[in-house]
């Protein structure tokens, strides 16, 4: 909103002729007695308020929501029209507030309905208003006298609301030429004055009010456009709760604001103390509150709803309350004063005291799924309540996010320092005016057309480039994006280029980075070619500024043209490449085998011992067994096949040790005392028994 829009001034006219001291029809109770009334007690009648009376409630309350919201720089002239104007206030600040417009109000009193109706009229009071808007206000004279070089920019803008009963459209149309003739002899009685400012624009709205259950005579009528200086809109509303909700909705609209409901606000119940009772309180605040709403389209999440038949929209927030140990805070990113629109009601009584006593309630969109989303707090300031914008995302007070915090995950690779000086190499600097460029340029051209030329080829990423990366490279690139060459720089560049190609030919290495790539990368040849193509990129890129920069060209595609002795020695080194690696998978592929083969052999000696040791547990009169190793004899085990390809050092170390163990334990008696590698069990039993021994070791009776 401009600082000096037509909301800065804002003027009320208030008809008090005496048609409107007319009922306006709409009763209200006043017996608020409960039902067990006292036998021989008459009941009130109900009482039904004038016109001027809802014309006077409801401009108050429009007053006291501005105030609220605005409680500076958002100024209220009222005026009462009769039989002659009378001016409540001015525009100073110290009379900017509902009690001095009360007390005024009420020295004013209700219209006479006695009074001549030919006498007063509506006029009155909206030529005075057009006078007042010339009227400077300390906000305009503030500006004006600090920016005395600039005070045209300093505008007189301002809205004229009238509150009146229109006999008709005619009568309308009428009062509209009156405002528009008296804002043209009052622009001319400012332009000679130091202490008035002309209109540049003013807002007429005419609401008509007619007691209820009576037709009226003047139409609704939108926005139009009288004169450059004057915009006129009519509104036909029938007195009382109808016109309440009529000037809320145009406090909203001039001013900004929007409608936040709070639901479900635990409350005691006055009859029953042990009971609590869920109640809504609606708020009014600058729109900006719900601006994240509009933002990331999640409104309609936010529980909006439409109130008083279409004509009203607020946004339904949950009163929440959060666990004890959520102790974190959130960012806020907005606070803004709020107001009551049923200041008087119980709900909003409570609540605003609840407040005013310190307390802060965190507010949460309503959601049918999912997680509570908390995204406002009310909480008061220096006696004032405050709606605050809580953020949901990402802080707004954070550090930006790191360069090497990428979309997708982290990227740790970028040209930092090529970028650091790339932009000490581009970086913008003031240039005099007696300054002449010879090729008539203007420097922020020629500043754009080397950022241009830079940025033709300029990898962001090291894994994605191989030359920015060598130091032999660097004389070409820092002169190949230069607008001209000299011979020199020429020169330079060759140089560059035949000391690429004796790397080549040295099969010298090159820093290509294998990140995110599985085995050894790419092989030499193909790297000199990934070089050579990028290398050729960014020659073409700037090929066509120069003919010296196509003789650059023209020598890189030159060297790369190799004769066919040079082809064939490619040939030979990538057959040998390719018969080395063949040659390390074949002799690891033979270890495993060699490994598993003697994994199997000594698996099938140990489960032969198994055995044995099982067949001399299975006699219930042999003795326990020595737990004793066997030692194979040497003709029985087969020598093992020489290795075809390398051992490996796991082979040796466990070879020697299985040998080194085995001349450490004493031999087995049988094994050392045997016959043709056979020993005859349990002769001392059959030496006892008296029985024959065989030499088959088998006993006989």
């Amino acid at each position: 909103m401009k600082m000096f829009s037509v909301a800065h001034k804002t003027v009320f006219v208030v008809d008090h002729c005496p048609y409107m001291a007319e009922s306006s029809r709409q009763q209200v109770e006043c017996d608020v007695l409960t039902k067990s009334r006292a036998q021989g007690v008459i009941p009130l009648a109900p009482v039904s308020k004038s016109l001027w009376t809802c014309a006077v409630e409801c401009s108050m309350e429009y007053c006291r929501i501005l105030y609220d919201v605005y409680p500076k720089d958002k100024l209220v002239n009222y005026i009462v029209s009769d039989s002659e104007f009378h001016i409540l206030n001015s525009w100073r600040r110290g009379d900017q507030s509902t009690h001095e417009l009360m007390s005024a109000l009420a020295a004013v009193g209700p219209p006479n309905p006695r009074e001549d109706p030919e006498c007063c009229s509506i006029l009155h009071g909206l030529v005075a208003a057009v006078e007042s808007l010339c009227k400077i206000t300390e906000l305009q004279h503030e500006k004006r006298t600090a920016l005395m070089d600039t005070a045209e920019r300093v505008a007189n803008r301002g809205r004229i609301i009238c509150l009146t009963n229109a006999k008709s459209d005619t009568h309308v149309r009428m009062l509209e030429d009156c405002i528009q003739e008296t804002i043209l002899d009052q622009n001319k009685l400012a332009a000679g004055s130091d202490r008035l400012m002309g209109i540049q624009q003013c807002e007429l709205v005419l609401v008509h009010i007619y007691p209820q259950g009576e037709d009226t005579l003047v139409s609704d009528r939108p926005k139009k456009e009288i004169s450059p200086l004057l915009t006129s809109e009519v509104h036909s509303v029938r007195a009382g709760r109808h016109l309440a909700s009529k000037l809320n909705i145009l406090v909203q609209q001039h001013f900004d604001l929007a409608s936040t409901t709070i639901t479900n606000i635990p409350m005691k119940e006055e009859q029953h103390a042990n009971t609590s009772a869920n109640y809504d309180v609606e708020l009014l605040h600058h729109r900006d509150a719900h601006l994240e709403f509009f933002k990331s389209g999640d409104l309609h999440m936010a529980g909006t709803s439409t109130r008083e038949n279409s004509f009203k929209e607020t946004v339904t927030l949950k009163w929440c309350t959060p666990r004890t140990n959520n102790i974190e805070l959130h960012y806020c990113t907005g606070a803004y004063r709020i107001s009551p629109t049923d200041v008087n009601s119980r709900p909003s009584s409570c609540l605003t005291n609840f407040l005013l006593n310190g307390r802060s309630v965190l507010l949460e969109q309503p959601r049918k799924s999912g997680s509570k989303v908390i995204s406002h707090m009310l909480s008061s300031h220096g006696g004032e309540i405050f709606l605050h914008v809580l953020n949901s995302n990402r802080s707004t007070l954070e550090d930006p996010p790191s360069i090497s915090e990428g979309c997708g995950g982290r990227v740790t690779d970028y040209r930092i320092t090529d970028f650091g000086e790339f932009m000490r190499e581009n970086r913008l600097t003031p240039v005099a005016e007696s300054s002449h460029d010879p090729s008539g340029k203007v420097p922020v051209e020629r500043a754009k057309a080397q950022l241009e030329r830079y940025t033709r080829y300029w990898p962001m990423i090291i894994s994605q480039t191989t030359i920015f990366n060598m130091q032999a490279v660097v004389p070409l690139a820092n002169l190949i994006v230069k607008e001209t060459l000299t011979e020199e720089d020429v020169l330079t560049c060759q140089k560059t280029v035949y000391n690429l190609v004796d790397m080549e030919r040295k099969n010298d290495p090159l820093p290509i980075s294998t990140v995110g790539s599985r085995g050894k990368g790419p092989k030499r040849d193909e790297q000199y070619r990934i070089m050579w193509n990028e290398l050729e990129t960014l020659v073409k890129t700037h090929a066509g500024a120069t003919d010296r920069h196509q003789r650059v060209l023209d020598c890189i595609i030159a060297c790369r043209s190799k004769p066919p002795e040079e082809e064939e020695r490619k040939k030979r080194g990538r057959k040998r490449e390719d018969r080395e690696d063949r040659a390390e998978k074949n002799g690891s592929k033979e270890m495993e085998d060699k490994s598993w083969q003697d994994s199997e052999r000594l698996k099938g000696l140990l489960e032969k011992g198994e055995q044995d040791a099982e067949v001399i547990k299975d006699s219930p009169d042999s003795p326990e067994p020595l737990n004793k190793k066997p030692r194979l004899m040497v003709d029985e085990v087969q020598p093992p096949e020489r290795a075809k390809g390398p051992v490996s050092l796991l082979s040796l170390w466990t070879n020697r040790i299985t040998a080194a163990n085995s001349r450490k334990h004493q031999e087995f008696v049988g094994r050392v005392s045997s016959v043709n590698n056979k020993f005859e069990l349990y002769q001392h039993l059959k030496e006892e028994n008296g029985m024959d021994v065989h030499e088959n070791g088998k006993a006989s009776r």
